[in-house]
């Protein structure tokens, strides 16, 4: 009977090469000792000054948010507030400007996930593919280029871009003789007109984490699939897809949070014009949060926050179960 510990690992001489496979056992000592490894002084030693910064940074702020916004707005930043319960709740809830950017936002995130992934996987496939085997170090670090620039610096770059009198973009519509792009002056272009914005600033992180992926990718699979006959595109689908299955998630995540929060590029460009298009929900908070109503503000911050993390569990959940394919 052929020993248990020895795997085939091809043909040498004629005879098949084996090689020793760790017993289960082993296995379980190696994990009995990095349960072991958090019992000691060391561990914890590493560990805590991390706890420490996300609780003071991170979990603290997020609580008092939560209490502020339990509170009346004007005795909200007393050490004696007068709690008022759910009824700045019960505001921003009755009150339609802010149905409204909450609509606003959920609209403007499915679309800006939808377009920075899907561009972002588009181009990293293209990257990856072998008709850009010279100049890829140039194509990506054009692309990564956006992502370190100071985002005020670039969104007022496109603010100009998009500028009726004298932007950029009008001034080759009328060169070639198309009509003017209404930009962030219209409202019904203003959506496009931020989303190319933000695809031009963010779609480059995310193309680096599908190239990541990409670099890992089992490239027997590939060669097996060629064999089999497989198109281009079936090889795309049914090979290279499955295996990008952690970088959708992490960026599908990263990309719901990033656009349900989106605030810089509403400040810089459209201060939520034309006619409140953009008023997004964390505009809204911040100019009830600077006309003093505190309770009412840190309100909408914790609905927010609720829907982000419901939002990324959702399409975490989904990711791993695979229903997005």
């Amino acid at each position: 009977m052929p020993d248990s510990s020895l795997r085939s690992d091809g043909l040498q001489g004629g005879r098949i090469a084996a090689r020793p496979v760790p017993p289960v056992g082993q296995w379980a000592t190696v994990a009995s000792r990095l349960i072991a490894a958090r019992r000691t002084p060391a561990f914890y030693a590493f560990v805590l000054p991390f706890a420490a910064l996300t609780i003071v940074f991170g979990i603290w702020p997020i609580l008092l948010s939560i209490q502020v916004s339990l509170t009346e707005s004007a005795t909200a930043l007393r050490t004696d507030p007068t709690y008022v319960g759910l009824a700045n709740y019960i505001s921003i809830l009755s009150d339609p400007i802010f149905l409204n950017s909450l609509w606003r936002t959920l609209l403007y995130t499915l679309l800006a996930v939808v377009a920075n992934v899907g561009f972002a996987l588009a181009y990293a496939l293209l990257l990856h593919s072998p008709a850009i085997s010279r100049g890829g170090l140039f194509f990506k670090a054009a692309m990564f280029l956006p992502v370190v620039t100071p985002d005020v610096a670039g969104y007022v770059v496109w603010r100009w871009l998009f500028d009726q009198s004298f932007g950029a973009v009008n001034a080759a519509l009328e060169l070639v003789g198309l009509p003017a792009f209404g930009g962030i002056a219209s409202t019904t272009t203003v959506f496009p007109a931020i989303l190319i914005a933000e695809l031009w600033h963010h779609a480059g992180f995310y193309t680096v984490i599908f190239l990541a992926n990409l670099a890992i990718c089992d490239r027997s699979l590939e060669e097996a699939a060629d064999i089999d006959g497989a198109s281009s595109w079936q090889k795309k689908v049914m090979v290279i897809l499955p295996q990008l299955r952690p970088a959708m998630i992490i960026n599908t995540v990263y990309a719901v949070i990033q656009f349900l929060k989106t605030f810089t590029v509403i400040v810089v460009m459209t201060k939520g014009g034309p006619n409140d298009a953009t008023n997004f929900v964390s505009y809204y908070a911040y100019r009830l949060f600077d006309q003093g109503r505190y309770g009412e503000a840190t309100a909408m911050a914790t609905v927010l926050f609720v829907i982000v993390i419901v939002f990324a569990l959702l399409a975490y959940r989904i990711g791993e179960r695979g229903d997005w394919r």
